[in-house]
Order: C-alpha cells, then structure tokens, then sequence
C-alpha cells in the first residue's frame, strides 16, 4: 500500500478529532470534519438555544404505560437566561412541576443551570459538552463512601426533536447508571 493511500485516510481521522484547521498534503486540503449536526454549530453562549420552544415531552413508565409531560423554554431577561417550565400531565408522576434557569457565564466560560421542583428537590448543575451531547451535572458528592454525580445529557438532537437523560455515577463519574430516558418532540 503506498503512502498516498495510508496518509489521506489518517488525514480524515485526524481531521475529524478536532483539530481546529484543515489538513493540506501535496496540496490537496482536506477540510476539518464536524461531527456536530447544524443545530449545534453555534457559539459556546448559544449552545442550548436548540432547546427553546414547546415540547412534548414522553416516557417508558413500563408494563406498557407511557408517561407524558409538557415542557416550555423561553428566554427572558434580555435573552441571556433559558426558563424551564416541566410538567407531567399522565402517569405516574401526575402533577409534578419542576422549573430551572440557565445561564452562560461568559467571563467562566461556563454554563450553570438552578432547577427547583414541587417536591423539594434542588440542583446546582454545570453545563459541559462531549462532542454533540449537551450536558449538566452537579458537583460530586461524597456519601457512605462513594462519590455521587448526577448528570442530564441532551443528545440525538435535531431541530424538532432529542433525547434526554437523567444518570447517576455512585464512582466519581467512571460509570454511569440511567434513571430516566425522555424522548422530546417540538410542539408544533
């Protein structure tokens, strides 16, 4: 096999882990290849604007039984701050309501979200990324001797349409456990 047919497919691998400029050999360039769909190429501070609008919200309760929610998105505060509005309208969880608020911190780089709901349950999260998966998670949290982290992951996401997760890790974030998996299409 010659050099030209082992180099160009390195370069395409290459090309595809991110490297931030594209690849030239023999004067050919390669472009870099962006393994985020259209809906996320977007600014770091845009990074969940995907999420905006009327959804419906449903799940696998089980035995067959699927449960429902509503969720609402809205900017508000000169569009700098993403508002929740959940509620689960059939199943088990009849009338649970949650809220949050996320925000980007441009001066941290960072995203963090406060999420509040009718059941006393309070989380301080921390937005990250992992390719084109949306993420956030609370801090660690050491308990009877593991360390405990809790994470939702937004991934699959087009513009009408995503999966959500909510996961556990009992090590640190090694490993993590799905508690809830809620396929999400826009109302339209």
């Amino acid at each position: 096999m010659g050099f030209t047919k082992i180099i160009l497919p390195v370069c395409f691998i290459l090309s595809s882990l991110g490297t931030s400029n594209d690849i030239s050999y023999n004067n050919i360039n390669i472009p870099k290849v962006s393994r985020v769909s259209p809906e996320l190429s977007l600014p770091e501070e845009k990074s969940f604007d995907f999420w905006v609008g009327k959804w419906h919200a449903s799940w696998d309760e089980g035995d067959g039984k699927i449960g429902k929610a509503t969720n609402k998105i809205t900017k508000i505060l000169d569009s700098k701050v993403i508002k929740e509005d959940f509620r689960i309208t059939e199943g088990q969880g009849k009338g649970f309501k949650g809220i949050s608020i996320s925000i980007y911190q441009p001066k941290l780089k960072r995203w963090k979200q406060a999420w509040a709901d009718n059941q006393g349950g309070y989380y301080d999260l921390i937005g990250e990324f992992d390719d084109d998966k949306r993420i956030f998670k609370t801090q660690v949290v050491e308990k009877d001797g593991k360390k405990i982290v809790s994470r939702m992951v937004f991934m699959d996401i087009k513009k009408n349409s995503f999966t959500w997760d909510w996961e556990s890790s009992y090590d640190g974030g090694k490993t993590w456990k799905l508690l809830w998996r809620i396929k999400y299409e826009r109302a339209l």
